[in-house]
């Protein structure tokens, strides 16, 4: 639940909307977050870096990030902050 609730501020602790993130994504990123919808996945937010925008995604309390391409992986190596 910490996770929700952090995803839905920014740092400056104003909230975002549902579709600020999802415009962040590419077309790949889209896509794969479609098919991970069935399973429960949800959009916590986007990460702007160098090699694209990596959006992170969680099922419950298990994360996940979808990458520039549209790859998802289910074991990234983040932490959210608490």
């Amino acid at each position: 639940m910490t996770q929700v609730a952090q995803a839905q501020y920014d740092r400056r602790g104003t909230p975002l909307h549902h579709n600020i993130h999802w415009q962040s994504m590419n077309a790949e990123q889209k896509m794969a977050l479609y098919s991970l919808h069935p399973y429960g996945y949800r959009l916590l937010f986007v990460r702007h870096l160098a090699d694209g925008p990596l959006a992170v995604v969680a099922q419950q309390s298990e994360l996940a990030t979808i990458l520039p391409n549209g790859e998802v992986d289910y074991r990234p190596n983040i932490q959210l902050r608490s």
